[in-house]
């Protein structure tokens, strides 16, 4: 215990790597060998191993020039909180178990909600993932439709969003045997009401519409107003997905983006994403939290003794077990206090600014769109997708920095996401521009 437990202190205040150290499954059983014997290896050939071996075959996504997909940069005191709440094994799920995790997860619930303006009776609960939390809203926007229209409709369920909502949502509607009604994005990429007015207008199975508080691949937030005016006035439930962007309702400079977001039903946002927690952290929030617990709320002869006037999380999202993933959050809110997120968020989204100025102003790069939130889109003309490619492998193999390409309006680009306030708009800046002169990318 001593061994993992040392390991796991030394390791809160570790500097990290940026390299791409992925393995195959080969080399990996040639490096460890069986690790799982009837006698067991012993605590320190366990941890031998993971450090030695298991443990540098996975990438660092809280290494500042960790700028692919969207990385992570938990606070030190987030980390180290994890341990503890390891370490105290407390049932999540019923108030009755986890009653005092419970109520400091709900403080930090009821700051998200504060800065989404809802009413003092909102309610969530943190679940896995954005996968998770997804999933759990829109099965919750359908079950409240069944219930206030009458009935599944003869063609089934639908939901809308656009072509850039994330990938769970489509694989949401998938286990909740519900149509994807896909709504055009207008000419800077956001989803609107006057293109999802029509839609509504014309296919009264459509029951949720997601909208999205910063996509994945380019940091855009959707007109939500006028998402929400329109979806409403046609009795659809509006889900906004800001797993990755949410976190910059904390920003005043980014705030106005997500006007109309007081009037959403239901909301997620990732704490392990921008708001500097460890993985796996996800907060779901309602603006009515009983739909929810009427879709999720379990029942059977030994849990209807429990008390449904307190705070129970099992009944907000599809699962009962959970761990209470929300206390790493809360504690290093309450150790550096919000005023510190806000300004944490706030370089991130001067750094996004600072390097699509560069980009804008270089002789061989060109910025694709401004950035709205921390993600920063672009391309270097005369490159292919090979060598975009080549040029990616290269400085991830060399540990300078990770940047992989995406797709932008259907052509190849590159990406950058700044999630991580550590980041020097120089050092990236440097890197652009001291390697992407070659005309191959080589």
């Amino acid at each position: 215990m001593s061994i993992a437990l040392e390991w796991a202190a030394a390791h809160t205040a570790l500097a990290s790597d940026p390299k791409a150290t992925a393995r195959s499954a080969q080399e990996l059983q040639e490096q460890a060998g069986q690790t799982i014997t009837a006698q067991g290896i012993g605590a320190q050939r366990a941890m031998e191993l993971f450090d030695q071996v298991l443990l540098p075959a996975t990438r660092a996504s809280d290494d500042p020039m960790n700028l692919a997909y969207i990385p992570a940069a938990p606070t030190r005191a987030a980390v180290a909180f994890d341990t503890v709440v390891s370490a105290a094994n407390v049932f999540g799920g019923l108030w009755e178990g986890g009653a005092g995790a419970i109520f400091a997860e709900n403080q930090v619930l009821r700051w998200l909600a504060d800065l989404l303006g809802w009413p003092s009776d909102a309610a969530g609960v943190f679940v896995s993932g954005g996968t998770n939390g997804n999933l759990s809203a829109l099965a919750t926007a359908r079950e409240h439709a069944r219930r206030t229209r009458g009935g599944k409709p003869a063609g089934g369920w639908a939901l809308a969003c656009a072509s850039t909502a994330h990938s769970s949502i489509s694989s949401a509607a998938r286990l909740l045997d519900m149509d994807v009604v896909m709504v055009p994005v207008d000419a800077n990429g956001h989803l609107t009401g006057e293109a999802l007015e029509p839609l509504l207008a014309a296919d009264e199975r459509i029951c949720a519409v997601v909208a999205s508080g910063g996509t994945t691949n380019a940091g855009i937030v959707d007109d939500i107003a006028s998402v929400v005016e329109v979806a409403h006035r046609h009795g659809a439930w509006v889900h906004v997905d800001g797993a990755y962007g949410g976190a910059a309702l904390t920003a005043p400079s980014a705030r106005h983006r997500f006007d109309g977001i007081e009037q959403a039903d239901s909301f997620i946002v990732d704490p392990h994403k921008w708001l500097f927690a460890p993985y796996d952290c996800c907060a779901l929030l309602y603006r009515d939290p009983r739909p929810a617990a009427e879709a999720h709320a379990q029942h059977a002869a030994y849990l209807d003794s429990i008390d449904r006037g307190e705070s129970n999380p099992a009944d907000l999202a599809a699962h009962l077990s959970r761990r209470t993933r929300g206390l790493p959050l809360w504690y290093s809110l309450a150790t550096h206090g919000t005023e510190a997120y806000t300004r944490a968020v706030e370089r991130c989204l001067a750094t996004a600014r600072t390097v699509a100025a560069a980009i804008r102003d270089s002789e061989h790069l060109e910025l694709l769109l401004e950035p709205e939130l921390s993600v920063v889109v672009f391309r270097r003309p005369g490159w292919d997708l090979e060598a975009y490619r080549r040029w990616s492998h290269r400085l991830a193999k060399e540990g300078v920095m990770l940047c992989v390409p995406t797709a932008f309006q259907g052509e190849p680009a590159l990406r950058l996401a700044f999630v991580n306030p550590s980041v020097e708009p120089d050092a990236v800046i440097a890197v652009l521009s001291g390697t992407m002169g070659e005309p191959d990318g080589s």
